[in-house]
């Protein structure tokens, strides 16, 4: 069997991606996308009628609103190809906002059980700020199923936990990038791979911290930037990996162990991380990671955000 054969075998492999036509090539469970990936895609000429579409049915309507028909439209054609679930982003703009986080995350559930779609099958992605865990908690409740995305300390995934989200997305590929630019000419790269590398032992960690403490949260490692990165958490409960990986995993032959596994967690001592606000707050500030590429995965996303819109309201 090939890599992405083998994987299959320990993790469920979910897709992230927006540019569903290339799905059915590595037949993953779940889809994930952001506003950077619904960008990239609606430029491309074969998924033009969908966005003329979008915009004809809902001719008059605000770029904001036009922008989550827009993401819906891409999540019902995932749907319709993948099993399982697809994951669909709250404005970026939002982040710090408990109630427009609320209204937003309704809104695209309203929007995708209009069409037909079960709540069951998506996942409403939120910042992993206090405010987007606070909201996620408030959604849960309510039977709406949150994925909390840029999220790179322990901190921000215990209190995703302690609120009961359904899913943490912790960002392999961006933690590495850090570290490695904060090394600079000291770093060294096949030292710092695979197990090695400090995204991926970032995702471990809170892997077995999950599982050490019995939390219902899934983890998803995501963000990845080469193979190694991914073979290196096989065994992780997903990992959501772009076209271009999962492609190069398809197209390699080769053993894929099992690396992490739930019942070693608990082999391990382990005090809980304080998850209050003023305790949350403190460490992350004190995690100048996750406190930079939190900071910077919010202004990305945002400015694809305005983007999106200046893309659609040119079209009307």
């Amino acid at each position: 069997m090939n890599q992405l054969e083998q994987l299959k075998q320990h993790t469920v492999v979910v897709a992230d991606t927006g540019d569903f036509q290339l799905l059915r090539a590595y037949t993953p469970r779940d889809a994930t996308t952001n506003p950077s990936l619904i960008l990239k895609a609606v430029q491309k000429d074969e998924y033009r009628p969908l966005l003329e579409r979008t915009l004809t049915d809902h001719r008059g309507l605000p770029a904001r609103d036009l922008i989550d028909r827009l993401l819906v439209a891409f999540g019902r054609e995932i749907l319709a190809i993948v099993p399982g679930r697809v994951s669909t982003e709250v404005d970026a703009r939002l982040s710090f906002d408990i109630e427009g986080t609320l209204v937003k995350a309704r809104q695209l559930i309203h929007l995708y059980e209009s069409a037909g779609v079960s709540r069951e099958r998506v996942l409403i992605k939120v910042a992993s700020t206090w405010e987007g865990i606070r909201a996620a908690e408030i959604l849960q409740r309510e039977d709406i199923r949150c994925n909390m995305t840029l999220l790179f300390s322990p901190v921000q995934a215990a209190a995703a936990a302690e609120a009961r989200a359904q899913l943490i997305s912790p960002f392999v590929g961006r933690i590495y990038d850090w570290y490695k630019r904060a090394a600079g000419p000291q770093w060294d790269e096949a030292a710092m791979a695979g197990a090695n590398d400090p995204g991926v032992q970032s995702v471990e960690r809170i892997y077995r911290y999950f599982k050490h403490f019995d939390y219902r949260t899934e983890v998803m490692g995501a963000s990845f930037r080469n193979t190694g990165q991914i073979l290196a958490l096989a065994g992780c409960d997903l990992l959501t990996i772009s076209p271009d990986l999962l492609e190069k995993l398809q197209q390699t032959e080769g053993e894929v162990p099992r690396r992490l596994d739930p019942a070693s967690a608990h082999e391990t001592a382990m005090e809980k991380l304080a998850t209050d606000e003023r305790s949350f707050r403190y460490q992350l500030n004190d995690d100048a990671m996750a406190t930079e590429k939190l900071a910077e995965g919010i202004r990305i996303f945002a400015a694809d955000v305005i983007k999106l819109e200046k893309l659609v309201a040119s079209r009307q």
